[in-house]
């Protein structure tokens, strides 16, 4: 990373920190987190989502 002062750094990181760095790097790179799941995880989180969006335009939502 490039610290304040402009200089290349190098930080070996683990645990939370690191995955917080990696999920901003992601960001950087245009990377969401759902890129980080399967495809067939993916596929049952748009159906749930599906499902509350009808339920929601029945209620009148």
């Amino acid at each position: 990373f490039i610290d304040r002062e402009n200089e290349i750094r190098e930080q070996l990181m683990e645990g939370f920190l690191a995955t917080c760095i990696q999920h901003e790097m992601d960001h950087l790179d245009g990377v969401l987190f759902v890129d980080h799941i399967s495809s067939l995880k993916r596929g049952m989180i748009i159906r749930k989502l599906n499902k509350l969006k009808k339920q929601n335009a029945e209620e009148g939502g």
